[in-house]
Parts: C-alpha cells; structure tokens; sequence
C-alpha cells in the first residue's frame, strides 16, 4: 500500500509508512495501520487524510542533475538555503533525490519518481559504486591509502573498501579520484581528515552506469534509454 501511495505522487514512501502506522489511510472506508498491506489500485478505495486518491498509470522518470555547490540535497530548508528543487526539470511527476551530496560538494545527483529504483541504487549491498574527483591539502603517498582500500574505520566501525587513486600534484595540493559503495554522511571528509589531510573539493562524477558528461552545474538531463537498462537491472536488496 505504501509503494501505491508514493506512486500516486502523493508523498513519499517513508511517509507513506508513517502515515499509514499513524492512523491515516483508509482503505475502502476502514482504517488500516499495518505497513505491508496489498491493495488493487484498480478496486481498491484508498483515501489519505480523508482525501481519496487517484492511481492512475506512471511513466518511470530519472534524471542527471549536476549538483552545484552550496546547495542542499533536499526538497526544502529550514535555513532557506539553495535547494536542488531549483534546478529540477518541469514535469507533472513528484520528484525526489537518490541519497545526498554534502552542501559544500558539487556533481552527480540522480531525480526519481520511483521509491523503490531509488532504493536499490542507494543500497550499500547492491554494491553500485559513487565515484568522485576529491581535491586535499598537502601531498598524499600512494602507500598512504592502504587503509582506505582495506576498509577504513569510521565511528568504530569497519566499512566496505574504498577504491582510491592519486591523479596528480599542484603545487601543495593532491587531486584522486574515489570510489565508495557506502556513502556514510561526510565519509570522503573523516577519511581524509584521519589520514591527516584537509577536504578541499569534491566531485562526484559517476552513480554506477550513469556519468556527469559534460553537463555543468545546474545542468539537468533525463537520462539515456541504456542508462535506464542498467539501472533498471540492479535488483532488490
């Protein structure tokens, strides 16, 4: 019930789950609280709040959204800061970012109407990799890195490799690319910051199949048809 909720464009499905478990869906004129419960959007009569909503038939949406920085990764902000509601294409669908940039940071978001598609590509265990160009202060060795590849430790806690390379030098500046199948909240800033080096920028260029191109911030695309074959392949977690 909470998938056909979030389909219909009304909320999304985490509050989807909380409106049913707060008492406020109804399904055929009764109150129903249990998450999980099956409908048939084309008998079933399902009112949240009081008000009855409409299924009718959805066109899967995904977007390429080049973050730019100094915007927040989501759909409103208590502080009114920039949020990437600015830049999202004009459409009839409810959209909504898959996982989040940091603020600071700049790149690759991806803009779905569809919960579950957003959840597999954010999923730790589907293993889709994020990959970034990140720029530090000071000059990193390459032997330096091992403890990354290896799983850093974050919060006491041992996490999934990382993929890590050092591009080149700038003067007293290191620029790599890095890979995560994670994406704790700051995790490229605590890593780095651990190994004693300064987050200068970062960019995320790839979310799996799906790359930044040429795209430049504030730039949006709907994504290719092989793009979407790809995405579309990742399965359920």
């Amino acid at each position: 019930m909470q998938k056909a909720i979030a389909d219909a464009g009304i909320t999304s499905r985490r509050k989807a789950e909380e409106l049913i478990s707060g008492g406020r869906v109804a399904v055929n004129g009764k109150i129903v609280t249990r998450l999980g419960t099956k409908i048939d959007p084309t008998v079933d009569k399902v009112a949240v709040e009081g008000t009855l909503i409409k299924f009718t038939g959805r066109k899967l949406l995904v977007f390429a959204l080049y973050k730019p920085r100094n915007c927040v990764t989501t759909l409103d902000d208590p502080q009114g800061r920039d949020t990437i509601v600015k830049y999202f294409p004009p459409t009839s669908q409810r959209l909504f970012p898959v996982g989040r940039l940091d603020y600071d940071a700049e790149g690759l978001i991806l803009l779905t109407n569809d919960g579950d598609l957003a959840q597999r590509i954010s999923h730790p265990r589907q293993h889709v990799w994020k990959t970034y160009f990140v720029k530090v202060r000071g000059k990193i060795e390459d032997r330096q890195l091992s403890s990354l590849r290896s799983g850093p430790v974050i919060d006491g806690k041992k996490r999934q490799t990382v993929s890590v390379k050092v591009l080149h030098y700038v003067n007293d500046k290191t620029w790599l690319t890095v890979s995560l199948k994670e994406g704790i909240k700051h995790q490229i800033k605590i890593m780095f910051d651990d190994l004693g080096f300064k987050v200068l920028k970062i960019k995320r260029y790839s979310i799996g199949p799906v790359e930044l191109q040429q795209m430049k911030p504030g730039d949006v695309r709907q994504i290719s048809a092989a793009e979407m074959g790809k995405l579309s392949s990742i399965e359920p977690a």
